[in-house]
């Protein structure tokens, strides 16, 4: 139980502290502004030394492809459109419930606009008890428990293509967007305009942690639904809402600099301490386009850097910031939509339009979370069909343990 009046004592002085941290912030971001118009003015020789030295800088940049003080209005999105998402939830295993399992549950959407068609609202649960799934992950010492997040990500990513193929399928095809310098052959677009989102980033930053082994159970499965989507010319996007990255405001590094080339390695060897060139740390993206972007714009085009994307083949990963009226979001998309001019307009219309119908954040990412969530009651309703199952087939002495039942009452 949480003792209020302790708590209100603990809190004393958090005033003072944020007061003192909002003005530094401002100050850090007019030193973002200063530098964000020093290096439009000779964007392209950073650009050139960030490829040159990649290798010997120690941090991750967004590299520009569009000019740094770019604002576009997204465009309206057309009346008929599909929007598709998923999302996940899991039931952990427990040594003290009655079975050591544990469930992933999926949740699926898909939204049809402007086509009096039913919409699909949905989820689909897993159940994972043998041993090869419980333990499989042991050999690299990598928690069941991390293991089940891991590949909860692919599950979304496969779930969202199969919907997609489905959704292509049933709604038809043609050449409704091309793009004449696209490297993508034989791509043909949905004759509905559609879009597949989910929540969260594209860039798995814990595939770089994994043992070679552990990763290529995971990464292959989501380039594999993502080509799905790319053949079905369905464009997937990953919606970041409050995002904590850094990566643009990384690039500014490259102007704060001050040796002649960004060799960290020579220059700022195990740096303890903040290098000279960290001198917006903590700012984060989104609070620079907050003062750059109008509602209803986005920033500038990146490509990402992150180191796992060498991996990724021709699933490159780019990012964009909008300002969807109540926040800075981030949007991430694969090359083959970010090179696609045509596409890439088309599909951040269909997520503003999706985040005013969502009063702030995309409704069908908001309902496939809802179709998705396991909650008290459904933890509960899990456990007792899975009891059931348990006596039907014989087995004895099933219940939790007196740890997992004393800790479910109180005497108090």
């Amino acid at each position: 139980m949480l003792d209020l009046t302790k708590i209100a004592k603990a809190m004393q002085g958090i005033s003072q502290h944020l007061t003192l941290e909002a003005a530094a912030s401002r100050q850090r971001l007019d030193l973002a502004q200063q530098l964000l118009v020093a290096a439009h003015a000779h964007q392209i020789e950073l650009v050139e030394r960030q490829q040159k030295w990649r290798d010997r800088i120690l941090f991750s940049a967004g590299t520009p492809v569009e000019p740094l003080n770019t604002c576009i209005d997204l465009p309206i999105p057309p009346r008929v459109h599909t929007v598709i998402a998923t999302d996940g939830s899991q039931i952990a295993p427990n040594h003290h419930e009655i079975a050591y399992c544990y469930l992933l549950n999926i949740g699926r959407v898909v939204l049809h606009y402007g086509q009096n068609r039913q919409p699909l609202l949905d989820s689909l649960p897993e159940v994972f008890y043998r041993t090869e799934d419980l333990y499989i992950s042991r050999q690299w010492g990598i928690r069941t428990e991390e293991w089940m997040g891991y590949w909860r990500t692919a599950s979304e990513a496969t779930v969202l293509a199969e919907l997609a193929v489905s959704e292509a399928g049933a709604a038809g095809g043609e050449n409704s967007i091309q793009n004449p310098k696209s490297k993508i052959q034989n791509w043909v677009a949905p004759s509905v305009p559609t879009l597949a989102m989910v929540d969260g980033s594209l860039i798995y930053w814990f595939l770089e942690q994994l043992p070679i082994e552990a990763r290529d159970r995971i990464l292959p499965q989501i380039l594999e639904a993502w080509d799905q989507l790319r053949n079905a010319g369905i464009p997937i996007m990953g919606y970041l809402s409050a995002s904590r990255s850094s990566e643009a405001l990384n690039f500014l590094r490259l102007e704060a600099c001050p040796h002649k080339v960004p060799d960290c390695l020579a220059y700022c060897p195990n740096q303890l301490e903040k290098t000279p060139c960290q001198v917006l740390d903590p700012l984060r993206d989104s609070a620079l386009w907050t003062i750059q972007l109008q509602p209803g714009q986005r920033s500038t085009l990146w490509r990402s850097s992150a180191r796992i994307l060498d991996l990724y083949g021709s699933h490159a990963i780019y990012f964009c910031y909008v300002h969807v009226g109540t926040e800075i979001a981030r949007v991430e998309v694969p090359a083959w939509v970010a090179e696609n001019s045509a596409l890439l307009d088309q599909s951040l219309g269909l997520m503003l339009a999706q985040v005013q119908k969502g009063y702030g954040y995309p409704v069908a990412l908001a309902e496939a979370h809802n179709q998705a969530v396991v909650r008290g009651g459904d933890r509960a309703r899990f456990f007792a069909l899975l009891e059931q199952q348990m006596i039907k087939a014989g087995l004895r002495n099933v219940g939790t343990s007196y740890k997992e039942a004393r800790k479910r009452g109180s005497i108090a």
